[in-house]
């Protein structure tokens, strides 16, 4: 409770300065800061089913985390979480919490039809990112590589255009991640943990933000990036092992060709490798899965770069931009710790109280990791190997995004973009007795955000 109370005084800070600071020096650019959004009490269409949603979470979720077959268990994860999402985004209606929200100045369809020719888009791509070059990109197009575009330009071309489209796009994929996150732990801990983060994972208040960003949609793409790697470095020798290396490094490049700071995903995948290493001591095949890993990356790379678009030269001319907009006037000694405050809006009590817990199996757990120490680590009980080994996977999750805050490139609306870094910080949830009590911290959260704010995004 302690470190559930430190939040929540985290958070109040937040809101205090930066309310402070915005209304002396105007420089947060953030009506409500620490969040990208504006204080409108309200209820809506999807209020009823939110509630019974978390109701039924809160009774039901544990109980049936623990009963239902594994693939049944995956399935309702998927189910749950699409509930709570689509839900928790009708509370702001159909028309303003979905159908627009990626239909702004900001966004990915404003550009549509300038995508008439895809070739001669990309290799024209840099030169519109400047903000003082003829017919700049909208912000979010700017800021991130072009397979972010193009996923709503190719939707459009099947006859899914529209915003409509687009946020169920976001919202079906996004929710996928859950069921991502809990195959890695699975493999990487055990069953039982994973089963115990389950409901951790369906009720995140992340869920405010995946139904109205993108950045939800990225942040299946590379939690499925890692569960496949995962799978790699655990399963038998076979065809399959095989075909998961080459579809994680598939994904990992088309993660980092989604967004930039995704590259930091690989802080996560290095502690995948580790854990898949500790856990089965001997990797099979590891030169083959390797090749496997690295030919699947080059792929989407390769492919881009071939169409004349240059990941490197993107990212500088963007961070030159970054500084000439809001990013070089919103102040870094606020920013660096608020945005901590909105991974704890995001995240939830729960998963501040679970990452103390996963400091301490760590620190308990840790020479069990090490195959010097099998001989000690095989008189551990599983259930300590299984915490010490999520421990290591969510405090990497924690350094990705310590990573991304200390950079200076992600000041504010750390609330969207760090959603697939939050996803990893999630499961921490299992280490905690009195789940249902926790839960309900969760949900409660998550209603008086959508609730009491109008979130962007």
């Amino acid at each position: 409770m302690a470190v559930a109370s430190a939040a929540v005084l985290l958070v109040v800070a937040a809101v205090l300065i930066g309310r402070h600071i915005e209304e002396t020096d105007h420089t947060l650019f953030a009506d409500w800061p620490p969040l990208w959004a504006r204080w409108e009490p309200h209820v809506g269409p999807g209020t009823p089913a939110a509630v019974a949603v978390a109701l039924g979470v809160v009774a039901y979720g544990p109980v049936l985390a623990a009963r239902l077959p594994w693939r049944g268990l995956l399935g309702a994860s998927w189910a749950g979480a699409m509930a709570w999402i689509w839900s928790l985004a009708l509370i702001d209606g159909w028309h303003r919490g979905i159908a627009v929200r990626l239909t702004t100045r900001y966004e990915y369809l404003q550009v549509i039809d300038r995508f008439h020719d895809i070739p001669a888009t990309l290799r024209d791509f840099t030169r519109h990112i400047p903000l003082g070059s003829p017919d700049h990109w909208p912000p979010h197009v700017a800021g991130h590589p072009p397979a972010a575009s193009l996923t709503f330009v190719l939707l459009d071309r099947i006859g899914l255009g529209g915003g409509g489209w687009a946020g169920t796009w976001c919202i079906t994929v996004g929710a996928t991640a859950c069921v991502a996150v809990l195959v890695t732990v699975r493999r990487l801990a055990d069953e039982e943990t994973a089963r115990r983060a389950a409901p951790f994972l369906v009720l995140a208040p992340a869920a405010v933000w995946m139904g109205t960003s993108a950045d939800a949609y990225f942040a299946a793409v590379a939690a499925w990036a890692l569960a496949a790697l995962a799978v790699a470095v655990t399963g038998p020798k076979g065809p399959r092992t095989g075909a998961a290396a080459f579809t994680s490094g598939l994904l990992f490049g088309l993660t980092c060709y989604l967004s930039y700071g995704l590259t930091l995903m690989t802080v996560i995948g290095a502690g995948v490798l580790f854990l898949g290493w500790s856990r089965v001591r001997v990797i099979p095949r590891p030169v083959t899965l390797a090749v496997l890993l690295v030919a699947g990356a080059a792929v989407v790379p390769t492919a881009f770069t071939l169409a004349g678009f240059d990941w490197w030269e993107a990212y500088h001319v963007l961070v030159t931009r970054y500084y000439d907009g809001a990013g070089g006037i919103r102040p870094y000694g606020y920013w660096v710790w608020a945005n901590l405050a909105c991974t704890v809006l995001i995240t939830g009590l729960a998963t501040a109280a679970g990452l103390r817990r996963a400091a301490v199996a760590l620190v308990r757990g840790r020479h069990g990791l090490l195959p010097r120490r099998a001989t000690e680590a095989g008189a551990a009980s599983p259930e300590a190997g299984a915490r010490t080994r999520l421990a290591v996977l969510v405090l990497c999750g924690l350094l990705a995004l310590l990573i991304a805050d200390l950079s200076g490139m992600s000041k504010a609306e750390t609330e969207r973009i760090w959603l697939p870094f939050a996803m990893w910080l999630l499961p921490a949830g299992a280490l905690l007795g009195r789940p249902r009590a926790w839960l309900g911290a969760q949900a409660v959260l998550a209603l008086l955000l959508n609730h009491l704010l109008l979130t962007g995004w």
